[in-house]
């Protein structure tokens, strides 16, 4: 299936720039973490060429640069492609996950200072109203929002750093563009913030625990295997 690319911020991305071999390695790396290849989902040259508009020698040094990261997977047999991860690797990765956003969550409520507090208040009410309206579409990114601006009002700027790592190369992962999850999600999310904002961290770790661990219950099913 040939995919849309119109949308995407990386569409003509070949028009002129400098380090073009690092650009479409970012941008490639972008993509596979925002869910628009999913794993086992081949990546071949040609395709990823014409959807970038680019020949195949700055496609094919992005894969080995990504292979060397970890995000792309190269064999004689099958080519480049996502890799799968297995049952071990999704439980060691929702295992992290819950840890650092019950952090996260318990250093927002005991150090969220007013300006953040205001902010976090004005995304409660604006995913609220998001949800209500059964946008899904806005309520999605708004979801992703959320554990961005929770790791900032942590006020620690290491753990906010491993949050934006951490969330960046899994949050395909807990993504599913689906109505009643992106709604029961948010509702979740709701509830962690009207923990932080009434300045209980237990309950916002508690919260924020259980949250990561029940939407880990179901990662499997997100995963294509293409074996």
């Amino acid at each position: 299936m040939e995919k849309d690319v119109k949308a995407k911020p990386w569409a003509n991305i070949g028009s002129g720039h400098q380090s073009l071999n690092s650009v479409i390695t970012d941008a490639l790396r972008q993509a596979i973490f925002q869910g628009d290849f999913k794993p086992g989902e081949r990546l071949a040259e040609s395709r990823l060429a014409e959807m970038f508009q680019v020949s195949r020698n700055p496609i094919r040094e992005a894969l080995k640069a990504l292979a060397a990261e970890g995000i792309v997977e190269i064999s004689m047999r099958k080519g480049a492609r996502v890799p799968t991860l297995s049952d071990a690797q999704i439980a060691e990765i929702i295992e992290l996950r819950a840890e650092l956003e019950s952090v996260s969550a318990k250093f927002a409520a005991r150090r969220c200072t007013e300006d953040m507090h205001l902010f976090l208040s004005e995304l409660l009410e604006e995913g609220n109203k998001a949800e209500k309206d059964k946008d899904t579409e806005r309520l999605i990114e708004l979801n992703a929002e959320f554990h961005l601006s929770l790791a900032n009002a942590s006020q620690n700027r290491y753990l906010s750093s491993f949050m934006r790592s951490i969330h960046e190369r899994t949050s395909w992962l807990l993504r599913k563009e689906d109505e009643q999850y992106a709604s029961d999600s948010w509702r979740e999310h709701a509830s962690i913030l009207e923990a932080v904002l009434a300045a209980e961290p237990e309950l916002a770790a508690v919260l924020a625990k259980k949250h990561v661990r029940e939407a880990g219950k179901t990662i499997s099913d997100f995963q294509e295997k293409d074996d």
